[in-house]
């Protein structure tokens, strides 16, 4: 083996990798994702050229130097990968908004479910108002009066309903995951179902001629909390339909595979409940007026399209660098 000819083709790669660990070191701000994938690249390659070399020539300085630049390079990327800290930023700044594109079809199929469900609670209680006591969970068909939102503790804050709308919904939401291992079915019931609670509700003040009322006190938080139900449901929905369509790879296999992704789903739902848990607790009954409750329900729906935005458009920049 020529060494000093095997040094003078691959020395750039090594010196290349030296400088990226002094950069990955530092945790300077300016490292992209570009260099961490080109990092990746040379580890690997360097590793491939300290195999070679511990073969023809064990005992050799460039051997021994590779053997320690190496073991630097392993050490920096698995300590950056195993910290907590970077898996979730990684987790929830760019994996979560990708996955959501990936299973958008389904994700938008319970979103029409809902849509289904609330038209048809809509057209029950605009038709027979008593109705309500069919479609709403418990007591709150009682205590619902459209009359009272004219009261500085207006109905439609009072404790008992914004308490067990936010419940509702977040029962509806695990639910709807753990219902795709019943091949979909559950989650595909859960969705209409709650649809038909909000049309019920919406065909309730509509005719007592509350509706601007009633969307300012809903939608402030419900945008997000009524997005994390659907990116549930569309979770629950993605499990049955592997079940059913499972390609290439083994039934039993490809169901897993959707468990974990749609697991995954749920769990960056949880950051979206606690916002619209705390929309729900101190914008939704305070004393702004409704215009500023609307307002405050379109920042909702911009920064959810921001982050949605940012989210996938660096996570194919970054596939976009490793290929």
């Amino acid at each position: 083996m020529d060494i000093s000819r095997f040094i003078r083709e691959h020395k750039p790669q090594w010196t290349e990798l030296e400088e990226l660990l002094i950069q990955l070191s530092k945790r300077t701000s300016s490292l992209q994702a570009g260099h961490v994938n080109r990092f990746t690249e040379l580890y690997k390659v360097a590793s491939a050229h300290l195999a070679t070399l511990q073969t023809h020539l064990p005992a050799d300085e460039t051997t021994i130097y590779l053997n320690h630049l190496v073991s630097q390079a392993h050490n920096a990327m698995y300590k950056e990968s195993n910290k907590s800290s970077t898996q979730l930023k990684e987790f929830f700044l760019h994996y979560f908004p990708s996955l959501i594109q990936a299973r958008s079809l389904f994700i938008g199929f319970a979103l029409i479910l809902f849509l289904l469900g609330g038209l048809l609670g809509f057209l029950s209680v605009w038709n027979d108002p008593l109705n309500l006591s069919m479609i709403m969970p418990g007591a709150m068909a009682d205590s619902i009066d459209p009359s009272k939102t004219a009261g500085s503790r207006g109905d439609l804050h009072s404790p008992l309903v914004s308490t067990a709308i936010m419940t509702n919904n977040i029962r509806v939401a695990v639910l709807a995951f753990i219902s795709g291992m019943t091949l979909g079915l559950g989650t595909v019931y859960l969705m209409i179902s709650n649809g038909l609670i909000v049309g019920a509700l919406a065909a309730v003040f509509m005719q007592s001629g509350k509706s601007y009322v009633f969307w300012a006190y809903i939608l402030p938080h419900g945008i997000i909390e009524l997005t994390a139900i659907f990116i549930a449901g569309g979770a629950g929905l993605y499990m049955g339909y592997r079940f059913f369509v499972p390609g290439p790879y083994p039934r039993k296999l490809r169901f897993l595979e959707s468990a974990k992704e749609s697991a995954q789903l749920l769990i960056g739902t949880i950051p979206l409940f606690i916002i619209a848990g705390i929309i729900e607790g101190y914008i939704t009954p305070s004393t702004l007026s409704l215009e500023v409750k609307y307002l405050i329900a379109g920042v909702t729906l911009f920064i959810l399209a921001l982050y949605y935005g940012y989210g996938i458009s660096k996570r194919s920049k970054n596939k976009q660098l490793t290929l």
